[in-house]
């Protein structure tokens, strides 16, 4: 029975790389619509979306500019229990940023900094590069350090 439990276990492992695999594929081809489904559809087929099926359904709603979506899924995945990484912070942040909604992508870095992330090479380029164009307060320079 302890074998059977952990391939099933093993099983619905391997299922849920296989739709997150096939959740960023649509993200992007630009099939938000059909991303979405998939990923709402996951719990009906025993699935629970872990960090990296968040991400990458949060990705998908930035790139297309649907960034109260993704904050709202950020939202939604922290109330079911699955804690966002360093990765999933950064590209909310880099969403914001890229969606010219910078105050809000500065309330994530602060949120991203006392949980104990830092920006990666990427979203602090994005930060320095809205410091040079005088677009963000100055005092946020020390939260990507």
């Amino acid at each position: 029975m302890q074998l059977f439990r952990e391939k099933e276990a093993k099983k619905l492992d391997m299922d849920i790389v296989i739709h997150s695999t096939l959740i960023e594929g649509l993200c992007i081809a630009g099939k938000i619509e059909s991303a979405r489904d998939l990923f709402c559809g996951l719990s009906s087929k025993g699935l629970e979306p872990d960090v990296r099926t968040y991400t990458i359904m949060i990705s998908g709603l930035c790139i297309t500019g649907l960034t109260s979506e993704a904050e709202n899924l950020l939202i939604q995945m922290e109330e079911k229990g699955c804690s966002p990484d360093n990765y999933t912070y950064n590209t909310i942040i880099r969403g914001f940023i890229n969606n010219n909604e910078t105050s809000r992508a500065m309330v994530l870095i602060q949120q991203m900094v006392e949980k104990g992330f830092s920006a990666d090479a990427s979203t602090t380029e994005l930060i320095v590069h809205l410091l040079s164009k005088d677009e963000v307060d100055p005092a946020l320079l020390p939260l990507i350090k």
